[in-house]
């Protein structure tokens, strides 16, 4: 695991500016739950099948985010994603 302690954010609701479920840029409010690696204790990069890493490996290709850990995972409304700390709009990155 590459974070040993809790996201600043986790557990609070921010605005993260993402293309989320195919769609074009907007806004959008996310639940912070943690780190993904601290949620799923594994990269989201060696998440085999998972449907939030498929979706955040494709949309981190297309929106050329850096490929690192850097990654939380979260909701909006009842469905969870993966989002870059540079996509999170308001608040501690």
């Amino acid at each position: 695991m590459n974070h040993p302690a809790p996201h600043p954010l986790a557990g609070r609701t921010v605005t993260v500016t993402a293309a989320l479920n195919g769609h074009l840029p907007s806004e959008h409010e996310f639940t912070v739950e943690d780190w993904n690696d601290r949620v799923f204790g594994q990269s989201w990069m060696t998440m085999q099948g998972h449907p939030a890493s498929l979706m955040y490996a494709m949309r981190s290709a297309v929106a050329s985010l850096p490929p690192d850990n850097e990654v939380v995972y979260g909701k909006v409304g009842g469905l969870g994603h993966l989002v870059h700390v540079n996509e999170i709009k308001d608040g501690i990155a």
